[in-house]
């Protein structure tokens, strides 16, 4: 079932994929040269640039969306071989403690922002999860239990998808500054803040392999807190008038939260499913396989470089899927919300960091 559902994303998807791939050999061979900026920026900027003018092409879109997404789950599935034990407690529990105030913090006051702005609650529902846990991902999931209409689902994972953007290129730099080159806080700010997977692969890539490993054992953590999350908005009265929070059922909620064994309405609108997501799975099982069974050098040597290569071209596609008539269509307004949204997640991140390490 599963390889027919691939097939049918692979359906179509070789013209955007060839050129994300191209641009991704591309920007490595430029990369020799302009070895301050690398591989990872070049693709980047590269895949706006030609995704705005010549490859600006409704035929590349299948592709370069199997790229963005598939290709940058099978680099994170690879990077579990990276990691061990001694990886993870760098970040610790302090680390874990870190990321659930972070993202809490990031809800609250994502959704009071939208309050200010003149937002209504479910759009401001759905930047909150966006930017708290993993981009279009989280508000894919969480859309339908607050019942969002298709338009404040799609407003919201475009200004989410551009502040991730703006946040991938800064935040490597502020990093730099605030942190010289200390991996645990830099991985901290990235993998703690960034909005979605791909974009803290990339925003890591730009400093160095150790911040992708490390950052992206911060950002998964976001990712498993996916389920919590939805859980929440599951429990929270969406009608206008009333409180954000409230105790009282509503008719519809699915019945996992009532203890009735999981059971789900088929007539609920509100049922949703908490699933992990498949690459998530597949990195803790080669984690541990790296752990206790251990692998040959070989094989982590080629997993390391697969990963790289799958993550540059997945960057390709990412900056290929960036276009800039977005950023003018959405508006003022939605956009200032979005990076004033970005800007506090980043000062409380580097709050946050002070406090739980140093």
């Amino acid at each position: 079932m599963k390889m027919n559902a691939l097939k049918k994303e692979l359906d179509g998807a070789l013209p955007g994929l060839a050129a994300s791939i191209l641009i991704s050999v591309v920007s490595q061979y430029l990369a020799r040269f302009l070895p301050t900026l690398g591989a990872a920026l070049i693709a980047i900027l590269l895949g706006m640039l030609l995704g705005n003018t010549l490859l600006n092409r409704p035929e590349l879109s299948q592709g370069t969306k199997f790229s963005e997404k598939r290709l940058l789950e099978y680099a994170i599935v690879l990077n579990g071989l990276i990691l061990d034990f001694q990886v993870l407690k760098s970040a610790g529990i302090k680390g874990f403690i870190f990321i659930i105030l972070q993202m809490g913090l990031t809800i609250f006051v994502t959704y009071r922002l939208g309050k200010f702005f003149g937002f209504g609650k479910r759009f401001s529902l759905l930047m909150g999860a966006g930017n708290a846990v993993c981009g279009s991902s989280a508000i894919g999931t969480v859309a339908p239990i607050v019942k969002a209409d298709n338009k404040d689902k799609g407003i919201s994972i475009t200004i989410v998808n551009l502040t991730g953007t703006a946040l991938m290129i800064l935040l490597p730099l502020l990093g730099a500054v605030l942190y010289g080159s200390d991996t645990l806080r830099t991985s901290a700010l990235i993998g703690g803040t960034v909005q979605s997977v791909g974009q803290v692969v990339a925003a890591a890539k730009l400093v160095n392999d150790d911040v992708v490993t490390l950052a992206t054992v911060f950002k998964l953590m976001r990712v498993l807190l996916i389920i919590g999350v939805a859980v929440l908005y599951g429990r929270m009265n969406m009608n206008e008038g009333e409180p954000l929070f409230t105790r009282k059922k509503r008719a519809g909620v699915t019945a996992a939260s009532e203890g009735s064994g999981g059971a789900e309405s088929a007539a609920s609108p509100a049922a949703v499913s908490y699933g992990v997501p498949w690459f998530l799975t597949g990195f803790v099982v080669l984690f541990l396989i790296r752990s206790f069974i251990g692998v040959p050098d070989s094989a982590l040597v080629a997993s390391k470089a697969i990963s790289s290569q799958f993550e540059v071209a997945a960057l390709a596609a990412i900056g290929m899927r960036v276009k800039f008539a977005d950023i003018i269509k959405e508006g003022p307004k939605a956009m200032l919300y979005g990076l004033t949204v970005g800007a506090v997640q980043v000062a409380m991140a580097v709050v946050l960091i002070r406090v739980f390490f140093g």
